[in-house]
């Protein structure tokens, strides 16, 4: 049986129900949107659960979608929206007419605000809340949170760590999809990872394009696990795969769609300029990137050419979790600038920055925290706090306001 993780996002959900008309959960496949969604309606939230993964639900829902919805009496959750975009449209209808909070709860697998269209329908009367696979501080039941730690201006305090790459190579090797725990590791977590792949890519791309070739999309998916926590640079994508460049910009845009892959964009001090610097690609689950690339844990552990960038993607994608549940709102970059280089930037709404660095070793040179000194003495007071996070045992100040913390503080104080 699949257990039921607790979800740090579970009040995100119940306060936007509170105000808000429509509140949609989006995220990959076998995430755990079902399993919350319909805790939800069965607890906190009373409401009728509808799955349009079943045929009989998604071929009436699409034949009548305005008979369909005048059909619903109540708070409902509807699954998987994404089988039946054109629902929006009479779901808007429907709140147009009545104002009150909670009326639809819905998920989707496939983020169909891909299209102008559907993006505009519900404006204004729908708040959208992200899914990911599970954190580490969900696995640990973290009391804190590590974004609204650092921008609080102080590190987590942590002693006796792990030390080396055996705090890490077995960890990141997991994954953070509930089912994919339960396959034991080697053989059979790595066909669940073959069947999920191209499971997703038949269907949920399919829900969100019409105009696919698909045998090139397992491909680009790998190429993109290769170049993990790099700058993504499409046209030497295409000459790869010997396509065109804005065909690879178009494949990589419905796989951010489905929630296989992350870009996060560079950040620059200038609000104009960001959206033209190169973004850097990320899988959403260290798990599934170890499976694209072919690594176990040893290898991981041991292999210079796979450790370094499954590692950064790990601690990526773990503070990008946790930053969707935050207080502080803040987005997430990468930052390069002549020559110097910080792996991760978080910036809240003043303005105000925390920088991480990630490094597999267990100690830390000068030069390995050049980059965050430079950053810190260029912003001043708006520099909160700068982090290399590291496989030593425990925090260590390196300069005023940047400290060494270990893996595991980013969702452990002890």
């Amino acid at each position: 049986m699949n257990p039921m993780y607790p979800r740090s996002v579970r009040s995100l959900i119940l306060d936007a129900l509170g105000d808000t008309r429509v509140v949609m959960l989006v995220g990959a496949r076998q995430v755990g949107k079902s399993t919350l969604t319909q805790d939800i309606a069965s607890s906190d939230h009373p409401a009728t659960v509808i799955n349009l993964d079943q045929r009989v639900n998604r071929d009436a829902a699409n034949e009548d979608p305005t008979g369909f919805v005048a059909g619903i009496n109540g708070p409902v959750v509807i699954d998987e929206i994404q089988r039946a975009p054109d629902l929006l449209f009479a779901i808007k209808e429907r709140v147009d007419r009545d104002l009150r909070p909670g009326q639809f709860l819905l998920t989707g697998s496939a983020n169909v605000f891909t299209t102008g269209q559907v993006r505009e329908a519900l404006t204004g009367r729908m708040e959208t809340i992200a899914l990911w696979p599970l954190s580490q501080a969900e696995l640990n039941s973290a009391t804190s949170n590590i974004v609204d730690t650092l921008f609080g201006g102080w590190p987590p305090q942590v002693t006796g760590a792990p030390v080396g790459r055996a705090a890490f190579d077995s960890l990141v090797a997991e994954s953070g999809y509930p089912e994919a725990r339960l396959r034991a590791p080697g053989l059979r977590r790595e066909r669940w990872f073959a069947s999920y792949v191209t499971d997703t890519l038949a269907r949920d791309l399919g829900d969100v394009s019409d105009a696919l070739k698909l045998h090139e999309i397992p491909h680009l998916l790998r190429v993109l696990a290769a170049q993990s926590a790099n700058e993504l640079v499409y046209r030497r994508v295409a000459q790869r795969l010997d396509i065109d460049s804005k065909t690879v910009k178009g494949y990589v845009s419905l796989l951010e769609a489905v929630f296989l892959v992350k870009l996060l964009p560079a950040w620059r001090p200038g609000l104009s300029v960001r959206e033209i610097h190169t973004p850097k690609v990320y899988i959403v689950d260290s798990g599934l990137l170890a499976h694209l690339v072919r690594a176990n844990a040893d290898r991981i552990g041991t292999d210079d050419q796979v450790t370094g960038k499954i590692l950064e993607n790990f601690v990526a994608m773990e503070v990008l979790r946790q930053a969707e549940w935050a207080q502080m709102d803040a987005r997430l970059y990468h930052y390069r600038h002549g020559g110097g280089e910080v792996d991760l930037i978080l910036e809240n709404r003043s303005a105000e920055i925390v920088a991480i660095e990630v490094k597999a070793s267990a100690s830390i040179r000068p030069r390995e925290y050049a980059a965050l000194l430079k950053l810190r003495d260029a912003r001043g007071e708006q520099f909160k706090a700068g982090i290399v996070v590291y496989t030593g045992a425990q925090t260590i100040p390196l300069s005023h306001r940047i400290w060494a913390v270990p893996l595991s503080g980013l969702w452990s104080s002890q």
